[in-house]
């Protein structure tokens, strides 16, 4: 997966992700937390990659990303230990 920074302030991000599924999950699990302004994405077409656009209040927006990430990581271990428990 490649990400590229777009723009990178203390309180805003601009993030390109090659990927258009990841970039849904990120926005959708910045949401969870109560200092995001706002988290969407563009693409101006769709062979283009989205970009994720991320703003904060009270937190820097790379420490929002980064536990959005762990979060979701945590997420991922949980469903991975149901399924081997269901086999």
């Amino acid at each position: 997966m490649e990400v590229k920074i777009i723009d990178k302030k203390q309180n805003e991000l601009k993030i390109e992700i090659d990927d258009l599924t990841i970039c849904e999950v990120l926005r959708k699990e910045l949401w969870e937390d109560k200092n995001i302004v706002q988290a969407s994405y563009t693409r101006k077409h769709p062979t283009e990659n989205p970009v994720l656009h991320l703003q904060t209040d009270g937190k820097s927006a790379k420490k929002a990303l980064q536990d959005a990430i762990a979060r979701l990581s945590k997420k991922n271990e949980e469903i991975l230990k149901a399924f081997k428990a269901a086999k």
